[in-house]
Parts: C-alpha cells; sequence; structure tokens
C-alpha cells in the first residue's frame, strides 16, 4: 500500500478523491486507502430524515462564492443536483434589545436600522480615523473594539461568530479566523478604505466587461442537496469505491524504514509509504502520542467548543405567519439560553413536510460550554424558552431531535498560526506525513476542501520526486 488516509470525514474523503484522481492522471499506481473507525463516512457531515423532517447534524450547506466545493460537485457529476436556499434566506436577524431586528445589508439600510444606535453608528464611521494596527496576533474582539467599536462588537461581530465559529471573539485569533480583514487592514489601512477601494476596483472592472462579485464582501449563497449535505460524502465514498476501509480504527502511527506502520486498534497493522492524517485534533494526538510526543502537545493545545443542537419540528400554524427568512442569532446581553435559531424549512423549504415548520437552535460553544453537558430534557426545556421569547411560540413541537457534540468545532485562539507553523515544522521533518482538517486553516466545508486540494498537491509532488 502506498498511500493511507486516516479518516473518513470530508477532508479526508476529499483528499482521497483529489489524490486518486491525479495519480490516474499522471500513470502513478499508487493504492489509496481510506481508514474509518465509524460504519459510516463523512464525520460529522451527517443528514437524517424522520417523519418528512430532514436534520443536518452539522453544517448546513456550503457558498456558492468560493469556488474549491462547486468544482469537487463538478468533478462527481453532481453539480445538477445542488439546491440552492430560498431567497428568503437572505433576510437574517440579530434578536436584540428584546426583539427581533434584521440585519440591514446595504449602507442605505445600515443608516435606517434601529439595531446599532446614533452613537454606535457615528464610532462605525470614525473607523477611518484609526491607524493601522501592528498586532501580531490579536483578538477579534480587541481587533473590533479598536476598529469598530464596542457595540458593533456585541450586536453584530459577536452574534456572527457564535454562528459561524461557536466562537468567542475575545479568545479568537483575527488573523486565523479572518485572515483576510487583517490583510485589509495592513493593505489599505482600514475596512473602510478598502471597501471604497475595492468598490471602485469592481466598478471599473464591470465597465471593461469582466463579471466580478459584489463588494460587498464574499457573500454567496448557502447550497446543499435535496437529500441534505451527506449528499457529498456519500459521493466522494462511491467514487473511492474499495478503498473505503469502514470499522477499522487506527490506534497508533509509527514511522517505520521509508515509511510508516499503522497499528490498528484491532492489533492487525498496515504499512504505508504517505500517510495522510485527518482526524480531529484530540484523536490525531491520540495516534501520534508514541512516535511524535511533541506534535501531540501542540495539538492538544487546540480548543474545541461543545455544542448542542436541537431541531424542532412545529404545525406551521403554530408558529408566526411571518417566519420567513434564514434565522437569528443573539447578542450575549439578551440573556437567552440558545445562540440562535436557523428557521431550515425557510432556508430550504424541503426540509419539513408540508403544512409543517423545522427549527434548529444551538446552545453552548465556547461562550457557555457547560452547556455540552446538559440532558435532552434540559436542552428542550431551554430552547422551547428562547422560542417563546424571542418568537411568541408557545405551543410544544409535535417532532424533537436533539444531537450533541462534546467537541463540535475546533477554536483558533491567538497562537494558532505559532502552532500551526510549529506543526507544520515536524510534520516536514517525517517526511510522508501529512496533516489535514478543520483544525488547522479553517472550519467551514470551503476551507476543509480547498485544504484537501493543496494537501493532495504536497502529496502528489513528493511522490513524483520518489519515483524520479
Amino acid at each position: 500500500m502506498r498511500i493511507a488516509v486516516i479518516g473518513a470525514g470530508i477532508s479526508g474523503l476529499a483528499t482521497a478523491f483529489f489524490l486518486d484522481r491525479q495519480c490516474r492522471s499522471c500513470g502513478l499506481t499508487d493504492a489509496i486507502v481510506v481508514l474509518e473507525k465509524e460504519m459510516r463516512v463523512g464525520g460529522k457531515i451527517r443528514s437524517d430524515c424522520d417523519q418528512g423532517y430532514l436534520v443536518e447534524w452539522g453544517p448546513n450547506g456550503f457558498l456558492d462564492s468560493k469556488p474549491a466545493t462547486l468544482e469537487l460537485c463538478g468533478q462527481l457529476g453532481l453539480s445538477e443536483d445542488l439546491l440552492r436556499s430560498d431567497d428568503n434566506a437572505r433576510k437574517r436577524f440579530i434578536f436584540a434589545d428584546g426583539r427581533l431586528q434584521r440585519v440591514p445589508e446595504t449602507a442605505a439600510g445600515f443608516l435606517r436600522s434601529t439595531l446599532i444606535s446614533w452613537p454606535g453608528k457615528l464610532r462605525l464611521g470614525a473607523e477611518l480615523l484609526v491607524p493601522r494596527g501592528h498586532h501580531e496576533d490579536e483578538s477579534l474582539a480587541d481587533f473590533v473594539r479598536r476598529r469598530l467599536g464596542p457595540e458593533v462588537l456585541e450586536k453584530l461581530i459577536g452574534p456572527m461568530v457564535s454562528g459561524i465559529f461557536a466562537g468567542d471573539p475575545e479568545s479568537m485569533s483575527l488573523r486565523s479566523c479572518f485572515p483576510r480583514i487583517h490583510e485589509l487592514e495592513q493593505q489599505y489601512g482600514g475596512l473602510i478604505r478598502a471597501m471604497l477601494r475595492l468598490a471602485g476596483q469592481k466598478r471599473r472592472e464591470r465597465r471593461a466587461g469582466k463579471v466580478v462579485a459584489g463588494a460587498a464582501g464574499p457573500g454567496g449563497i448557502l447550497t446543499s442537496f435535496e437529500a441534505g449535505l451527506q449528499t457529498l460524502p456519500d459521493a466522494l465514498a462511491a467514487s473511492l469505491g474499495d478503498s473505503i476501509r469502514s470499522g477499522v480504527a487506527a490506534a497508533t502511527l509509527k514511522p517505520k524504514g521509508d515509511g510508516f506502520e499503522i497499528v490498528l486498534a484491532d492489533g492487525r497493522s498496515l504499512m504505508a509509504e504517505v500517510v495522510i492524517c485527518a482526524l480531529p485534533a484530540p484523536q490525531l494526538a491520540g495516534l501520534l502520542e508514541i512516535s511524535r510526543p511533541a506534535m501531540t502537545t501542540l495539538l492538544r493545545q487546540i480548543p474545541y467548543a461543545p455544542l448542542q443542537v436541537a431541531c424542532f419540528g412545529y404545525r406551521s400554524e403554530d408558529v408566526p405567519d411571518e417566519l420567513n427568512g434564514f434565522g437569528y442569532l443573539t447578542t450575549r446581553s439578551a440573556g437567552l439560553h440558545s445562540l440562535g435559531t436557523l428557521w431550515d424549512s425557510s432556508i430550504f423549504p424541503q426540509r419539513a413536510p408540508a403544512g409543517r415548520r423545522l427549527l434548529r437552535t444551538m446552545l453552548g460553544g465556547a461562550t457557555r460550554p457547560g452547556a455540552g453537558t446538559l440532558s435532552a430534557e434540559q436542552v428542550r426545556g431551554e430552547v422551547m424558552e428562547d422560542l417563546r421569547t424571542t418568537l411568541g411560540v408557545e405551543a410544544a413541537p409535535e417532532w424533537v431531535r436533539i444531537i450533541s457534540h462534546a467537541a463540535a468545532i475546533p477554536q483558533y485562539p491567538p497562537g494558532h498560526g505559532r502552532r500551526l507553523a510549529a506543526l507544520e515544522e515536524l510534520a516536514a521533518g517525517t517526511p510522508g506525513l501529512f496533516l489535514v482538517g478543520n483544525a488547522f486553516y479553517g472550519v467551514g466545508l470551503n476551507d476543509c476542501v480547498a485544504a484537501a486540494g493543496r494537501v493532495a498537491d504536497r502529496v502528489l509532488a513528493l511522490l513524483r520526486q520518489r519515483r524520479g
């Protein structure tokens, strides 16, 4: 066996798929095997359908504004199966000051909005006067307070990162979580200056006949599949065929000769020339504990946030008629139990039976890690209380599914970049060992697929070098 991929989440499957295609096109006959301890593939990507309700255990979809996942879908023949979210999903809300408030989408809308007070708006406008920062690895909260003011942090940025990362802006690295924002400040001296310059550049490109993205940011439409996001890992596994070995757990990885010995949990062992580790950081730390203790120490410094996901199915008449939008996130000062609620059947109407609505509420995250230990009954009670406060829902749900993730999403605190550099240096000292996954260079699906492509290119370059 030439190449072993340990872990059949989206990162491992995509890396194996890219390598398989590249090796075939280059005439390399390198056998690839993917080891997965569970009987199913996909990791936290899992779509379940019960009584007509389609529930996602992990991500709800991916944004079509970045090419990596769309291109992968094209290679798998899935382009015609893509399902774009309803136009209502563009309407997003924040629960602040005791009520739902729509997040403005334009500058004019922002000025009219009451979400941010006039003093807060004036403070944001003063961003033009704030000098360029020189912090090596600033927290997101410190950056936002410095450039945009505390109210924007409380009512916009805090809720946003709780929804994307289940994170706490006080303990998130700006450079690792939002590298583009750091680059814009360094390149243009500020965010408003950057937006004005980029908007002008895009206008010039449009006049020249070029097709360009909107000036307001990456944007994009949330995209999935009619049968749920699990369609993607299932298609990858089908393409890889017999290369997938489910129910096979790797216990220890040891360099041996010109390759590696993978000791399995059942006592058997496999040999491989190249090993790609696509496991969550805690499991990867255990795999390398004997042979690479320095890497294990660094991996165990990557924190994870727990998450409880409560999926409630309601009769349409039991929820507000105007429940059309992506959903809402909450400010910490709102005093709610939850991070927010997605209106899943408004985003993708196919996710609930006719005459029914599906709501998905998140609790826990880095700002409330203790929620990870709540019982199902406690989660249900807290969510019902929050939905009563935010949406006025008094009825009990007719269908409930509660999903618990003890370690849901890796967190990137200040210093994450230095930790990654040290990990990469140690891995480079063990030729043939590669790391991939959402613990390193981005937690989103697009990030994972893009990183898988980069790792596949590096593996292919190594194989070509060794084959002469």
